[in-house]
Parts: structure tokens; sequence; C-alpha cells
């Protein structure tokens, strides 16, 4: 499968470049980063500590989308939306790992998906995609007498809050409970907040260091507590993830998938 990575030069770009480089599945044929990176035109070994591959990192990726398969993009909402427009143009398969998005942004992306090949997903791992169907058959199960919160921890230099794994979950809980993930779901508590809403999501945003994930699904109820939890400890199974989304969507129809069509949890 012939693939382009968006957002070389970022941690997720690095972790991709890789582990393609090392998957006869697949064949690098571009990296892209911005046009004023400071590793535009060199080639993507020097990311990675490989010698000289002959993959030299460019900005225009419409122009490598042409022979390409599909884009892997771990980047930013606005990035990701313009490449899924390229997808479009192309009708090839888009792996969206970015999270952040607003509503808005996310509605671009589904126009994409009739005619591109789309997975997106807040988490990209087999285990976190587990944790997300376990949370929405213990929200189904158990009553609204278990609240329910999520508790989230990243490195310092994650922008976005909560994690787009976090909000993963809160809306898997959403689903299973049959409530309103909007409507109920709690970002922020300060100063005097009165009693706890029944069916409310809560959200707690840590971070610090440089933490690679750590999340945890509490069920609290009366008398007893469920703790559902997830430690990433290496950067490589999103990677791993987002080559299994692509190899798997490649003779898909056109369309918004998520890991969990990938990975067979619906």
């Amino acid at each position: 499968m012939k693939i382009i990575i968006s957002g070389a030069s970022g941690r997720m770009g690095r972790e991709l470049i890789k582990k393609a480089l090392i998957n006869n599945n697949f064949e690098i044929i571009g990296a892209t980063v911005k046009t004023d990176s400071e590793y535009l035109n060199q080639d993507i070994g020097d990311l990675v500590g490989v010698k000289n591959t002959g993959i030299k990192i460019s900005s225009d990726i419409l122009h490598l989308a042409k022979d390409a398969d599909g884009i892997l993009d771990f980047t930013n909402p606005l990035t990701s939306i313009e490449n899924s427009i390229v997808a479009a143009q192309t009708r090839i398969v888009h792996v969206i790992g970015t999270t952040g998005f607003t509503a808005d942004q996310q509605e671009k992306i589904l126009l994409a998906a009739m005619h591109a090949k789309i997975i997106q997903s807040g988490n990209m791992s087999l285990g976190v995609n587990l944790l997300s169907e376990l949370t929405r058959r213990a929200a189904e199960t158990l009553n609204k007498n278990f609240d329910i919160e999520i508790i989230e921890m990243h490195h310092k230099k994650k922008i976005d809050a909560p994690s787009g794994t976090a909000l993963l979950l809160g809306k898997s809980a959403a689903i299973g409970r049959k409530i309103d993930f909007d409507k109920n779901a709690i970002y922020n508590r300060n100063n005097i907040t009165g009693e706890r809403e029944i069916n409310s999501i809560g959200f707690a945003t840590l971070r610090g260091g440089s933490i690679i994930g750590e999340h945890d699904v509490i069920f609290s109820g009366d008398g007893e507590t469920i703790k559902l939890s997830h430690s990433a400890s290496d950067r490589g199974i999103f990677a791993q993830g987002a080559l299994t989304a692509a190899l798997w969507a490649k003779h898909k129809n056109p369309g918004l998938y998520s890991m969990l069509d990938v990975l067979d949890l619906k």
C-alpha cells in the first residue's frame, strides 16, 4: 500500500515512519510538513535515525496523492480537513488520528467521506478501542445510580482538552446509557456546583511531564466503584493501529469509519 505521512516531523509522524519502513505491506511514497518547516526537502530517514531512504519531505500533498493509496494523518484540525479534501479528490484512504475538531469541522470531514475512505478515531490503539466498548457495555448494564467520571492525563505539550480518547470514552458511555452526550458532559467544576446531576458524565484533565496517555473510566455507585483503565507506554501502538486501519480500508467503499469498524468491535 502506497502511503503519505502527513505531519512527518511530529511525534506521531516519526512513529509512523518507523513502523511503515519495516512493514512489508507499506511503501512510503511521500511525507509532508508545513511550508515553513526546517525539515522541508530533507530525507525522511533524518527524522528517525535511518540512513538515506531517497524519500524527500514535501509540502505539496496534492501532488503526492495522485500516486498514493492513502494518507496517514496526526496533525491538527485545519490540516486534517485539507487532507480530507485531497483524499476525496483522489478517492483514497485517509486515516485521521487528529483530535480537537469543532462541530463545523467534523461536518466537513463527513462531506469528504462521500468520496474518500476515512477512518477517524480519538485513539488508534486496540486496547483503548476495547476499553471504549467495555465502557459502553458497563454504562448500559449499570443503572443511573452509578455516576460516570473520566480522568485523563497526558504530557505537558498536548494542546487540546479533554483528550480525544477521553471524549471517545465519554461518548461510548452516553451511547450505553442512551443519553445525549453533549447535554450531559461536564468539563469544568468550580466554586459551588450543587449536587451532581443524574446521568452527567464528568471529565478531569491532567497535564504534565512526558506521559503518553492514561485514561480511567469510573462508575461509582452506593457502596461500590468500578474502574476501567488504560495506560499507554509507547506511541508505537497508535502508529501500528493507524497502519492497520489504512490497510483495512484500502478496498472498502467511501465512507466514515472508526477503529471499532476496523477491529470488528461494533
